[in-house]
């Protein structure tokens, strides 16, 4: 008999992880403890924590912190209560969250604090941002963040950093997505989110003082294969305004070597926007932005010129389905005319995949030229790294022959 591959996605796992854990960091004379309750949500009449973990075979809870704390040197964990994704309201659960669905929320949060002075959509897919976009209206982020990769949105997960409103629910509504988080929903749109059976609706009351999260720690856990643990302090960047960045300089066997062009306002917008989005994409990573939109996100490879090559690409087929979408309302894949087929990849061309007055955001230095040459002959007119490479040189040549402005950042921004 057939088996039922289907059905494992609708597992409910029953977890038997405790109501409550504690950690305890100890040396000979203190002993600073966190306490953290297990999250349920009443669901059918029923509680129920996690659907399950990465996996339908994987048990998995959710804890959130409740108790203690923990200062290290310098630095403290965030105070106990202020709950943004381990304490979300289910407004509407679909099938309930999984694991995967609040790690995705909890990356879209990661971006969204540092994005509060304008309305700002992020979608997330399998722990990367597939578009993250500033707009007039959080209806117009919405839809920019979509475009922006309208193929991997598919079943994403959406952060929006404004209340939802009616118009942004319908634009929604013509898609298929897992999860909406936001700070609000204003009348009637739970009504219209009840058109998507299973769509989870999760409300997150703290979003409004999502900026209050911009300063504080957390401690990281990673767990190793033989029960090991690795614990950091969360990142937190600091190269957040224009004055924390640095026009790209560097020396090479006793020859200084100066960027020509520093950004105009409006690059240097995208590049700071371009660096916070950067702060929620795997390592090793390119991305390319432009007026407060992402055209392209290469994530997780392990050189920097392939990982630019792919960020490159995905931005000239991405430019390709929203035109192919526009002229033809149709997938580009989708195209058997010939000449619509020409037509679009025409458009893609003159443009350079939208690419044409983008800034090039890398998360880490560049070792040689040839990676930022992949974005000047784009047409990039600035990139933001962090420097620090011995041939720094070779990049600042690379720009200062094309006229594109370049800055450090004095920070690198890997997350594994």
């Amino acid at each position: 008999m057939a088996k039922d591959l289907k059905s494992a996605y609708k597992t409910i796992v029953a977890d038997h992880f405790p109501g409550q854990l504690e950690i305890s960091f100890v040396d000979k004379k203190l002993r600073q403890t966190l306490v953290f309750d297990k999250v349920t949500w009443t669901i059918q009449g029923e509680k129920r924590g996690l659907r399950y973990g990465e996996n339908p075979s994987q048990e998995a809870a959710l804890y959130k912190l409740v108790n203690g704390n923990l200062t290290l040197g310098q630095v403290s964990c965030i105070k106990p209560g202020k709950h943004l994704a381990s304490n979300v309201e289910l407004l509407k659960s679909g099938k309930h969250p999984g694991k995967i669905n609040i790690t995705d929320a909890d990356s879209a949060l990661n971006i969204l604090r540092y994005l509060h002075a304008e309305p700002c959509t992020v979608i997330v897919k399998h722990n990367n941002p597939s578009g993250v976009a500033k707009g007039r209206s959080l209806a117009d982020s919405f839809n920019k963040a979509y475009e922006a990769d309208r193929i991997a949105a598919f079943g994403g997960v959406i952060g929006l950093n404004r209340s939802c409103d009616m118009e942004t629910a319908e634009q929604m509504c013509q898609h298929y997505f897992e999860v909406v988080v936001a700070p609000d929903y204003e009348q009637g749109v739970m009504q219209k989110f009840s058109e998507k059976k299973n769509l989870r609706i999760m409300k997150i009351e703290n979003m409004e003082k999502l900026q209050d999260f911009v300063s504080e720690r957390f401690i990281d856990f990673k767990s190793l294969i033989d029960g090991g643990v690795i614990v950091q302090w969360s990142f937190k960047p600091q190269a957040l305004t224009k004055d924390k960045l640095l026009p790209a300089e560097a020396v090479y066997k006793g020859e200084e070597y100066k960027i020509n062009r520093l950004p105009t306002d409006k690059e240097y917008d995208d590049l700071i926007f371009g660096w916070i989005v950067e702060a929620g994409v795997t390592s090793n990573s390119v991305i390319y932005v432009k007026d407060g939109v992402t055209v392209g996100i290469g994530t997780g490879e392990q050189d920097r010129v392939g990982v630019a090559e792919i960020a490159r690409d995905k931005a000239y087929r991405k430019l390709a389905e929203r035109i192919s979408y526009a002229e033809f309302n149709k997938s580009y894949t989708e195209l058997k005319d010939k000449d619509e087929k020409a037509l679009v990849d025409q458009k893609v061309k003159q443009q350079k995949g939208g690419l044409k007055g983008s800034c090039m955001v890398s998360d880490a230095f560049f070792p040689f030229r040839d990676g930022v040459d992949i974005g000047i002959k784009e047409g990039v007119t600035a990139v933001i790294q962090p420097g620090g490479a011995i041939r720094d040189f070779e990049s600042i040549i690379a720009c200062n022959e094309a006229d594109v402005a370049m800055v450090f950042t004095g920070e690198r921004s890997f997350k594994h």
